[in-house]
């Protein structure tokens, strides 16, 4: 590809909400690139990210109106596809159509987690996306966050080479539940907990037990087995509280997604040895905020990290009383009492490293370490483990059965 490497990165952002100004605090600690662009569907909406970007000083960033002028600005070389699941495949497809027109000069896409709502969207994403000759990141941002980065290194350099590989990678994810009305909709999602959450732990998970240096295919997946349930948000009371926050399109007494889900994966790397994920996810867990807990365990050695034990902590006593928010830690559920606080939410959650290893790579012409393969590979084991849950039983890889499978609670009139 001509003109590399570019100077500077200028990043058009497809979406503006909540995971969008996630993105836009890691980019602070980024060089080289500026926000030129946004598009997403209220006019407001894309004001405020404007103003958002100014204030953070990214760059002079020009609110457009439709997704074809963004795509097609002369300002703009790559796109971050930020938007919900459901409208993905046909941001890509408007890319694509751009591109191979010649009326796009974009040169890179980066698509938030997860890829696609099925195997067969997750496949045409990276078909589009190759197609166009576009360089492609998968935002996976729990592969770039800093335990997970300074933890994996120091196991593999010291312990595993001197006792032998891990063999257990555990990952969780809680919180309280979703921002949006959406996330809830198992037909626009594209599922429940199981489809929002564990693609993190899943992946996270791989990215762990991955050797330094190795492509993620050097882990064949053998076997999952997943469990799905409705734990909190199917009780009437909660159902209710559903409704009156989100309006009739969320309906937990009728249409539920699921809100707990744990997944199994079998595995086996390069040598023969056998190798297991073990995942939990839920949107059922109040406690002071979003929960992230890893282990990764070998031969002699562990590693634990729990993204709530803060070095910093805040006590505030009932007589301190302020409006809910989430300025301490994200999926705050209380504005009182012992409550931790992550200093650099965007950092240790890997939004900062995550996009500047997504520019640098895209600013070079270089292959990132998460792709749309990677996006695709997740999706496969997400639709194993929502069929295992189906029929009560694992499911064995390979599974070309799952390449047009939906899940239960995403299939329209279910």
């Amino acid at each position: 590809m001509t003109g590399l490497p570019k100077q500077r990165l200028r990043v058009g952002f497809v979406g503006s909400g909540f995971i969008a100004d996630f993105h836009l605090k890691g980019m602070l600690g980024v060089r080289n690139v500026d926000v030129t662009g946004v598009f997403s569907r209220k006019a407001e909406n894309r004001a405020r990210f404007a103003n958002r970007v100014a204030e953070l000083g990214l760059g002079e960033c020009t609110s457009h109106d439709s997704l074809e002028s963004l795509v097609n600005a002369d300002n703009v070389d790559a796109i971050w596809i930020l938007s919900p699941n459901y409208t993905r495949l046909d941001v890509m497809r408007t890319l694509h159509a751009e591109v191979k027109a010649g009326r796009s000069k974009v040169i890179a896409v980066a698509c938030e987690k997860p890829l696609a709502r099925t195997i067969a969207e997750a496949r045409e994403m990276l078909r589009l996306a190759e197609d166009a000759g576009l360089n492609h990141g998968y935002l996976e941002n729990q592969v770039f966050c800093t335990p997970v980065i300074r933890g994996k290194d120091i196991i593999w350099r010291r312990a595993a080479s001197a006792t032998g590989r891990p063999y257990l990678a555990r990952a969780a994810e809680e919180h309280s539940g979703p921002h949006e009305p959406w996330f809830w909709q198992g037909d626009k999602q594209g599922g429940g907990v199981l489809s929002d959450m564990m693609c993190h732990s899943v992946e996270v998970a791989r990215h762990l037990l991955t050797k330094p240096g190795a492509q993620r295919k050097s882990l064949t997946i053998k076997q999952v087995s997943g469990t799905v349930a409705n734990l909190k948000w199917t009780r009437p009371n909660y159902a209710d509280q559903l409704r009156k926050r989100f309006g009739n399109d969320v309906d937990y007494r009728n249409r539920p997604s699921e809100d707990f889900a744990r997944g199994t994966i079998l595995l086996e790397d390069e040598d023969g040895n056998e190798l297991v994920i073990e995942a939990t996810t839920s949107w059922a867990y109040v406690g002071a905020g979003l929960r992230i807990q890893l282990e990764l365990l070998g031969p002699e050695y562990a590693m634990e990290f729990n993204s709530l034990n803060t070095g910093l902590k805040i006590f505030m006593s009932r007589e301190v009383k302020g409006e809910e928010g989430e300025d301490l830690v994200e999926k705050q559920n209380a504005e009182q009492g012992l409550m931790p606080v992550l200093e650099d939410e965007a950092g240790v959650y890997g939004y900062t490293d995550e996009n500047r290893h997504m520019v640098e790579c895209f600013r070079k012409g270089e292959t990132p370490m998460e792709t749309f393969h990677d996006g695709l590979a997740v999706v496969e084991i997400l639709m194993g483990l929502y069929r295992s849950a189906e029929i009560s039983g694992s499911v064995s890889f390979p599974a070309p059965e799952l390449e047009n499978y939906v899940p239960v609670v995403a299939r329209t009139g279910a």
